[in-house]
């Protein structure tokens, strides 16, 4: 142990190695500094704890800004957890990370052999290597994969090890993934982050790169699609945004340059796997999937997966698709093999193992299992295959009624569970609470398949425990992340994924077709911008409205009042609201009801509840937003809180924050225009935003103008709208002084020009819809064509003055409801016609009827 320092030195280093109950990886066993962190303890000692402390906001602030999360989900709802980054980096020498690599890939190598072999010959199971209980017990073990021809000798693409040191200084092995190994991502962004809270440490250290590992990532996946390898269509097969780790799916696709996609987004034909697009179906080469084994393939695995795509394993089998990893990889990951892993290697490489595993002994033979029944209390046990709710139990933390229940499991079914060695792992510096402590830590490795073998990530990601002394380091425990720095004795040269033409060659541009998944949800998420928008523009007035427009009895004016609420629930669609059965008593007491449309998440329609369906719709395509606009996204979620500063007294409050909303909702439109190129994906955001704020404009002006009312109500409501309209200063500016309803209706309903007004937003329509993708060129007019050419005509043919005619008996202006009336009918319309034509195909795209209709479709 190392001896106590002087606390009174200021040296955080010196303070550390008095808290060391373990081995260490600054200090070592002897309680002497290891040289290669060095550099460390003096940039900590140099900083101090207010400069330590300042370090990691500057990463989490990063971190928030380039929203990466690790999602803890419950169903349909959950939570999006900031992903956590400890400032003090783990170092790992040159010389050490020598030794590891060689144990790394030895290990790779061996996984691919036992991979190929378990759906091959089975020489391991015939020759009793391994036993077969073992193998075919576990539920990761795939028999509709069996005989399947892998087109690769390496089909083992990526895989991971979690790593940590033991207490004799060695590192040992836990586990290893290899259907989907995750963390690649958090380990690229975590390098990212810390390059830029230290630049001068990383220099000085001469760390390795990670990029590097990437390159080879993206040649063999170009190398295993059955055709056009010159230029095949790979894509990242997704759970989805309620996945845990959707965020690094998101960001490998965008960072590796391939399509993001969900299993609905694909479809078998003929045997072969197709893309929807816009432009119709396109053939998919290969699939990097993230997706595990038995959620692939709801005809030939799971049946009840609403997460793959139906006939994937037979156009796998057909040889018409390459997946990354092979599905049945997943057997792997049996923590029983652990035990016969150094006969594994001796049978196929005639090698012992250069990296140890953790000692395991599986409960399957006699006298194993035995040896784990007498040592319950020293052992852990784990089941062979992991679950919903999987988790290790320590024997030493359990009751003896507890161990009397594990031991009834073991004997139940013996061949399912193992016991492995209680390994102390190995601490490293932390940040906790402002101070730096020993916390247990794990390394997860990850290698990946090249021409010559296996490539090993330099470093990889590291978790550590959140309290001191707990052995369990997991995310979802609230564990920390570490960026692991591996240190070379000589300057690194910078790596880049980018790629070096000839000078005197032109690259031709390549565009990738929107997937229907990814225009859907594009659409919607302008549909719930504008939607959000538009319902707290009239909120803000609502409540300024009943702050400030009083008489002299300290009377709100009814009229007025009670016709902006009617109007809120026409344009949230929230009835009965302030309109139905019982709105008498909401529109003499609204803010219960205003209250609940602010802050009601369970409530459609409610503010809340659009906004979490724009968070939904937007992290859904969240690989399609640049890095600023996401921050807006980020920004919002974060902002908007609950209903707890709402009260009559404090409106203002309320004020406040749907001005900020506002004003993010503003700013997310703005930089969706400026930054992101006018192509598919830009033309059906607009066009949801454009189909959206014409339909609440509508909603609006059918509530507030089409009634009759005094000269007073009605100028004052022509007012509000051209607030919540943000056209009051067009208005100005256009007709000074005059207030009456046919200039009004000319402004925000035919002004072509006037970027508020139905007619701009109908040209935009009409051009967008004439811009988006079709199979072939025709001369005909296609459905959703003609709507929105019907809708803008009747627009343009009106006369302001013939709508505001107010008939008697009526009550109402019956021209301006009727055009209104139509105007929504059409543009619902529309909505159908654009969701049925660009969504959804069942046919290659060469296979499209040149005259393609919704119906045909």
């Amino acid at each position: 142990m190392p001896q106590p320092a002087n606390l009174h030195s200021g040296s955080i280093s010196q303070a550390y190695a008095t808290k060391l109950q373990a081995y260490d990886e600054m200090f070592a066993g002897e309680g002497q500094l290891l040289p290669h962190w060095q550099p460390l303890t003096q940039e900590l000692d140099q900083l101090g704890r207010e400069g330590l402390r300042r370090r990691q906001q500057m990463a989490l602030r990063l971190l928030r800004e380039n929203g990466v999360t690790f999602n803890v989900h419950n169903g349909l709802r959950g939570a999006a957890r900031p992903w956590q980054l400890d400032p003090i980096p783990l170092f790992i020498s040159a010389d050490e990370w020598v030794a590891i690599e060689a144990g790394l890939i030895q290990r790779a190598e061996l996984l691919n052999l036992i991979l190929a072999d378990l759906y091959g010959p089975q020489r391991l199971l015939k020759d009793g290597i391994v036993p077969p209980e073992l193998i075919f017990a576990h539920a990761g073990f795939q028999r509709a994969v069996v005989g399947m021809n892998y087109p690769d000798d390496r089909p083992l693409v990526l895989c991971s090890s979690n790593l940590a040191r033991g207490p004799d200084g060695r590192m040992w092995v836990i586990d290893d993934r290899t259907q989907a190994p995750s963390g690649a991502g958090y380990a690229l962004e975590n390098r990212m982050v810390m390059t830029r809270i230290a630049p001068a440490l990383f220099r000085k250290c001469h760390v390795k790169r990670l990029a590097a590992f990437f390159q080879p990532l993206r040649d063999r996946l170009a190398r295993l699609a059955p055709q056009n390898r010159e230029d095949p269509r790979i894509v990242v097969l997704t759970p989805g945004p309620y996945s845990s780790t959707y965020f690094e799916h998101a960001y490998l696709a965008n960072y590796l340059g391939y399509t993001l996609v969900q299993g609905d987004d694909l479809s078998v034909r003929d045997g072969r796997v197709w893309l929807k697009t816009l432009e119709g179906l396109r053939q998919v080469d290969v699939i990097l999937r993230r997706l595990n084994d038995d959620y692939c393939d709801p005809l030939e695995l799971r049946e009840d997966s609403q997460l793959g795509v139906t006939g994937l394993l037979q156009a796998a089998r057909l040889g018409h698709v390459a997946i990354a990893n092979p599905i049945g990889s997943g057997a792997l990951e049996n923590p029983g093999l652990t035990a016969f892993l150094p006969g594994i290697a001796r049978y196929l490489l005639g090698e012992d193992l250069k990296l140890p595993s953790v000692a395991t002994w599986w409960c399957g033979q006699e006298r194993e299992r035995d040896f784990v029944l007498a040592n319950l209390n020293r052992l852990v046990i784990k089941p062979i295959h992991r679950t919903r709710g999987y988790r290790a139990l320590f024997g030493a933390q359990l009751s003896a009624a507890e161990q009397a229940a594990v031991r009834e499991r073991i004997l139940r079914k013996p061949h399912l569970y193992i016991g492995q060695e209680m390994v102390s792992f190995s601490t490293a510096p932390s940040l906790v609470d402002g101070a730096v402590e020993p916390r247990n830590a794990v390394l997860r490795s990850f290698l990946v398949a090249g021409d010559q073998g296996y490539n090993a990530m330099p470093g990889g990601l590291t978790r550590i425990s959140p309290l001191a002394g707990d052995l369990v380091v997991s995310n979802k425990a609230g564990g920390l992340s570490k960026d692991a720095w591996v240190l070379s004795k000589e300057p690194v040269h910078y790596v880049s994924l980018w790629r070096k033409p000839k000078l005197d060659q032109v690259l031709p541009f390549h565009s990738e077709p929107l997937p229907s998944r990814a225009a859907d949800s594009l659409f919607w998420a302008g549909r719930y911008v504008e939607r959000s928008e538009g319902m707290a523009r009239l909120l803000r007035s609502i409540f300024l409205l009943r702050r400030e427009m009083r008489d002299a009895n300290g009377e709100i004016p009814k009229p007025y009042l009670h016709s902006l609420l009617r109007a809120l629930t026409h344009v949230t669609g929230t009835y009965p609201g302030f309109v139905g059965e019982g709105c008498e008593k909401r529109l003499q007491k609204p803010l219960p009801e205003l209250r609940s449309l602010l802050f009601d998440s369970g409530r459609t329609g409610s503010l809340t509840a659009t906004l979490e369906s724009f968070g939904q719709a937007t992290l859904s395509v969240r690989d399609y937003w640049p890095t600023e606009v996401w921050r807006v996204v980020d920004a919002m979620r974060q902002d908007w809180g609950n209903e707890e500063d709402v009260s009559e007294p404090r409106s203002y409050r309320v004020e406040d924050r749907l001005n900020h909303l506002i004003m993010q909702l503003v700013a997310f439109s703005g930089l969706g225009a400026e930054s992101m190129p006018r192509e598919a994906g830009w033309q059906l955001l607009d066009t949801g935003r454009r189909l959206e704020r014409a339909l609440g404009l509508i909603s609006l002006v059918r509530a507030t103008l089409v009634p009759r009312m005094e000269e007073g109500v009605q100028r004052q409501l022509m007012e509000t709208v051209l607030v919540t309209c943000d056209s009051l200063n067009a208005f100005r500016r256009r007709y000074r002084s005059y207030m009456h309803l046919p200039t009004v209706l000319e402004l925000i309903l035919m002004d072509p020009h006037h970027p508020r007004s139905l007619a701009f937003q109908l040209d935009c329509l009409q051009q967008h819809i004439a811009e988006l993708p079709r199979a072939q060129p025709s001369q005909r007019l296609g459905a959703e064509e003609r709507c929105i050419l019907e809708a803008y005509t009747r627009v343009r043919l009106a006369d302001a003055a013939e709508l505001a005619k107010v008939e008697e008996d009526a009550g109402i202006a019956p021209a301006l409801d009727d055009l209104l009336a139509a105007q929504t009918e059409s543009l619902w319309r529309l909505s159908d016609l654009i969701t049925s034509a660009y969504f959804s195909h069942s046919l290659p795209a060469q296979q499209l009827s040149p005259q393609r209709t919704v119906e045909e479709l």
